[in-house]
This record gives structure tokens, C-alpha cells and sequence, in this order.
């Protein structure tokens, strides 16, 4: 109902619009043809007989020369079609005149004329509201195709950002199999074992599945959110490891309130724990995130043999290109391994709630 509304609302003003030029039209004629004259009635019926061929030469080509060949830079034809019209117009023009003379003749009275102009002037005056006509024409059609450029231009960007969102989307899909695969093997071992942490185990289990769920799909989450499941997740893994593993995390927040895009951090502590490797019986990881105005600093290491750059972690791939899409080039992700530490280094603008 509404989009018929819409429908007929355009063609009632679209054909008001026309019926108020052609009624300007009529207008001009009377004034430019009988400025100075007295005898209206011979004016007003003559320029009824101009009023035709201007109106048919004037949609001759706003709808047919100039879209049809004007538009889509045909240029030759259209000028050539152009001379065309206005030789076969001129005489159709003549024509309407002496017939407009003829047929208005009782009406004239005295031995002063009652057209002002003469007929070289008539017809300029014809093809002058035919020139305007097509200027009009041209204006309207660049309107129309700047609205269409801006139209595929905007369908085209929200496409990218679609194309974008989805291919965020999988980028995280291709770190949560990795992530459940080992948080749920670090809970089958203790299942196994019958352990008494297996109840904390699953409780802290459960909210790292809720957020991998959930608040994943977020497109930022608090950053004191992102350390929390960082705690959860260094409290199984402290869980399986028992005393074979030496963890540090320091943090310096100084804001609750900053946001940071969800999964960012994890996949990076996840690698130091799959690809770290003991020292003396001992796995040792350091972490530390510290805050500012406008930055966020991540830093991670843990200690390592013979690291082999073919051993970085299926996460660490798909966590540039999702920083890249995230960030462009404003961020920094550094590397670095020496005998027994491989450290990763990243910074990230901060943004506030």
C-alpha cells in the first residue's frame, strides 16, 4: 500500500512539474510574441498552434535523442539526428505558424499586426524554449545518474563491509575449534584423574564457552572482560600443568571502561601454552598488558628449544589478517625469539566506551 502511495505521489509530481513548465511555455510565447500588441484573443489562439510541436519536438528529445544516444556517448549519431529533427522541425515550425496566421485571421482588427515578431523570430523563439528543453534534459539526467553513482557506490561499500564482517567471522571460527579443542582435552585429562578441581575446572569452562559463544560475536567487549577469560583460561591450564608451570601476568589498566575487538589476546596466551616448552621441568610464560590514553600493550613470552618458524600456531596467521582488517596499518605486531624465550610484542589503539 505504502510503496503504490509512494508510486503515484512521484507521478503527480512529476506531472505537475511538467504541466507547470508548459504553462510557463505558454506564457513566454504570449508575452515574447505580442509585446506591445492590444489584440490578446489573436495571441492567446495562435500560440495554441505553437504549443503542439514545441511540446512534441521538446519529448522528441528529452526521451529519445538524448538517452538514447547522447547518454551513452554516441555523440555522432546524435548530432546527426539532431540536424536531422531540426530541418524536418523547421518546417513543421513554418507550418503551425502559417497555419496559427490563417486560422487567426478573423481575429485581427486595424491595420496594426497583431504578432509583434516576425516569423524568422517565431521560429527562433521555438527553438529557444527547445534548447532550454535539453539543458533542462542534460541537468536532470546528471542528477539522476550522480544519485545512481552514489547509489552503486554505496551498495558496493556495504558490500565490502559485509564481505568484511563475514570474513572476520570465519577468521574467528578458525581460532574457536582450536581453543575448545584445547580447553576440552585439558578437562578430559582431569576427568580421567577424578580430580577434585574438575567442578572449578568446568565452572571456569563454562564461561570461557560462554564468551566464545557469545560474547565473541560481539564486535568489542571490555577489556577487563578479555582479561578475565585470560585468568580462566590460565587457571585450567595452572590445572594441568600443576607445578610444572610458572605464570606471570601483570596488568595496568588505566581505565574499566576500554574496549577492545574479543579473541585478541587468546590465541597468542594459547600458543606460549601449546608451543611453549619446559626448561628444567618448568614451562615458563610472562604476560603483561599495560594501558594509556591511546594505546593498548600486549606483550607475551615463553620459554622455548629450537623454536622452528613453521611452529608459530594456527592462530597466529589468521589473528594478523583479522588485526590488519581491524586496524589497518595503526597497529604494531612484533616477534622475537632468542635461545630460550619467544616473546610477541603487540599494540593496538584504545577506545573508551
Amino acid at each position: 500500500m505504502m510503496e503504490n502511495l509512494k508510486v503515484f505521489l512521484g507521478i503527480f509530481i512529476k506531472g505537475t512539474i511538467h504541466l507547470l513548465f508548459w504553462v510557463g511555455v505558454y506564457f513566454f510565447y504570449t508575452y515574447y510574441l505580442g509585446y506591445g500588441s492590444t489584440n490578446i484573443k489573436y495571441i492567446n489562439k495562435f500560440t495554441y498552434y505553437l504549443m503542439p510541436i514545441t511540446i512534441s519536438i521538446g519529448y522528441f528529445f528529452l526521451y529519445f535523442l538524448i538517452p538514447k544516444y547522447l547518454l551513452v556517448k554516441k555523440h555522432f549519431f546524435f548530432i546527426l539526428y539532431s540536424i536531422y529533427t531540426f530541418i524536418i522541425s523547421f518546417f513543421f515550425i513554418a507550418f503551425s505558424i502559417f497555419y496559427g496566421m490563417i486560422s487567426s485571421s478573423h481575429l485581427s482588427s486595424g491595420k496594426t499586426p497583431p504578432l509583434t515578431k516576425t516569423i524568422p523570430y517565431i521560429i527562433f523563439g521555438v527553438y529557444f524554449i527547445i534548447l532550454i528543453i535539453i539543458f533542462i534534459g542534460l541537468v536532470i539526467q546528471n542528477y539522476k545518474s550522480t544519485l545512481r553513482d552514489e547509489d552503486l557506490k554505496n551498495k558496493f561499500l556495504q558490500t565490502q563491509l559485509q564481505l568484511k564482517e563475514q570474513e572476520l567471522k570465519y577468521l574467528k571460527m578458525q581460532i574457536h575449534p582450536h581453543f575448545l579443542f584445547n580447553t576440552l582435552n585439558t578437562l578430559y585429562g582431569f576427568a580421567l584423574k577424578k580430580a577434585d578441581e574438575a567442578p572449578d575446572m568446568i565452572l571456569k569452562l563454562s564461561s570461557l564457552l560462554d564468551y566464545i559463544l557469545y560474547q565473541v560475536e560481539k564486535p568489542e567487549v571490555l577489556l577487563v572482560n578479555e582479561i578475565q577469560h585470560i585468568e580462566d583460561y590460565i587457571s585450567l591450564e595452572k590445572m594441568r600443568f600443576q607445578d610444572s608451570l610458572n605464570v606471570k601476568f601483570s596488568k595496568e589498566i588505566h581505565k574499566d571502561s576500554l574496549l577492545i575487538s574479543p579473541m585478541i589476546f587468546l590465541p597468542f596466551v594459547e600458543n606460549a601454552f601449546k608451543h611453549g616448552m619446559q626448561i628444567n621441568g618448568i614451562l615458563t610464560i610472562d604476560m603483561n598488558i599495560k594501558t594509556s590514553e591511546n594505546s593498548i600493550n600486549f606483550s607475551i613470552s615463553n620459554s622455548h628449544k629450537n623454536f622452528m618458524k613453521s611452529k608459530k600456531g594456527i592462530g597466529l596467521t589468521n589473528i594478523k589478517k583479522r588485526l590488519t582488517m581491524l586496524f589497518q596499518n595503526n597497529f604494531t605486531l612484533e616477534t622475537k625469539s632468542s635461545d630460550n624465550i619467544y616473546e610477541v610484542q603487540l599494540k593496538i589503539p584504545a577506545r573508551n566506551e
